[in-house]
Formats: structure tokens, C-alpha cells, sequence
């Protein structure tokens, strides 16, 4: 299995890179040229064909939802992080609700089509060594998302999780978000075996591991006190991680 992820791995590299270098000129035009709601479609078919390219490792991405999302209003996507392949999937399968990504802020340079995204379509860029800065970003974005309507994706552990065991959660984000954001759902979203592509290391990249991502019961933010409310999500996804 090994020796087919030394084959397989070039490959797939070169076509995820080759489509973040080809989308980057693509985004420009199209939020220059046409504005927000064009450059958003095509991040929507960017990472439709992310996610396809990781056909060429035989990495299905599974996606469950029994549950009909609140139209209209903010989502704060909640889930646990296990690898960079998270992120494509939640942009593609939440694309109607305009998911837009707590990240670090070393993330918005760098990095063909993704830093131009962060940086442009409206996520929040945080540095974690100045709390000052996070607050006041988070601030901003979460009025932001509240004025569009868009919704929020954040990853509460921080960092991601390398064997796929959970980390701690940090709720300061959530609760910035939710300060600004009163009539809000939370949906928790839990993401089983991403973390096996990287079971290897950087290369070769594991095969084989369908991701499997499942959402939640949304939950009103105010229906409960936060702390009980973050007790809940926090349960929720690390419950259904196998």
C-alpha cells in the first residue's frame, strides 16, 4: 500500500498545486471584474475540483447531514481539525451559506489561490501572538458576517490534530462571534480520517481512507448558557470521532 502512495502522491500533488496556481489569476478577474458574488463562485468550483483530486489517492470525501440548516441567518460551523483537507469540503458542502474561515494569519500569504481568498473573501486572519489584534479582527469579522448573513467556520481546537484525537477546546472565538451574532445557530460538524492522509508524514500521502464528514443538530445560541452551550458542541463532535 505504501509503495502505491509513492506513485499516487506525485500526482496528486502536482494537480492540487497545478489548481491553486491556475484559480489564483481566475480570482482576481472575476472579484475585480464582477465583485464578491463572482468570486465566490468560482472558490465553489475550486474546491469542488479540490475535493475531486483527492480521487487520485482514493480518498472518497463523504458527507452526512440529516438535519435542514437555518436559511437567512448565521451558522457558526463548529468542528474539529485533522488535516488541510478539511478545509475544501466544508467551503464546497456548506457553499450556501457563505462559510467564511477563522484562520492564522500566516495563511494569507504565500499560497496560490488560498491566502488570496482568505484575504479577500472576507475571512478573519488572527495572530496568535498578539491577543490585541485577534480581538479586534474577530470583532470585525463577526460584524461582518452578521451584517451579509454569511456564516462562520472555526475550529475550535486551534490547531489541528496530527493521530486525530481530539485537542481542547478554546470557546474565545465562538464567544466573539456569538457577542455579535445573537440569533445564530451553532452546528457542530464532526470530521473522521482526514489526519490518515498525512499518516505517512508530508510524503508519501496515505490512500485509501474515505473522509467522512457528519453534521449535527443546530443549536440556537440562545438556548442555553454558553458555557453549557460549548459543553454540548464540544461533546457533540468529539463523540462521533472514531
Amino acid at each position: 500500500m505504501k509503495l502505491i502512495s509513492y506513485l499516487l502522491s506525485p500526482i496528486f500533488i502536482l494537480v492540487f498545486f497545478l489548481l491553486l496556481v491556475i484559480f489564483q489569476p481566475i480570482q482576481w478577474l472575476s472579484m475585480n471584474l464582477f465583485g464578491h458574488q463572482a468570486h465566490k463562485t468560482v472558490i465553489d468550483i475550486l474546491n469542488w475540483f479540490l475535493v475531486k483530486s483527492l480521487l487520485i489517492l482514493g480518498v472518497r470525501v463523504v458527507f452526512e447531514n440529516k438535519y435542514t440548516l437555518p436559511k437567512n441567518t448565521t451558522l457558526i460551523f463548529t468542528a474539529n481539525h485533522q488535516s488541510l483537507f478539511d478545509i475544501p469540503p466544508l467551503i464546497l458542502f456548506f457553499r450556501k451559506h457563505y462559510p467564511k474561515f477563522v484562520a492564522k494569519i500566516e495563511l494569507g500569504k504565500g499560497i496560490p489561490s488560498i491566502s488570496y481568498n482568505l484575504r479577500h473573501g472576507g475571512a478573519a486572519l488572527i495572530d496568535r501572538k498578539d491577543p490585541r489584534q485577534a480581538l479586534s479582527t474577530l470583532a470585525e469579522f463577526s460584524k461582518r458576517i452578521h451584517k451579509n448573513k454569511w456564516s462562520a467556520v472555526i475550529f475550535p481546537e486551534g490547531t489541528r490534530s496530527k493521530t486525530g484525537k481530539p485537542k481542547k477546546f478554546s470557546t474565545n472565538g465562538i464567544k466573539m462571534i456569538a457577542k455579535y451574532n445573537k440569533e445564530a445557530y451553532i452546528v457542530p460538524v464532526t470530521i473522521n480520517n482526514s489526519w490518515k492522509v498525512y499518516k505517512y508524514g508530508k510524503f508519501p500521502l496515505g490512500i485509501g481512507s474515505p473522509i467522512m464528514i457528519t453534521t449535527h443538530e443546530p443549536i440556537k445560541i440562545d438556548s442555553l448558557p454558553f458555557d453549557e452551550l460549548m459543553a454540548k458542541v464540544e461533546t457533540t463532535i468529539i463523540s462521533h470521532i472514531k
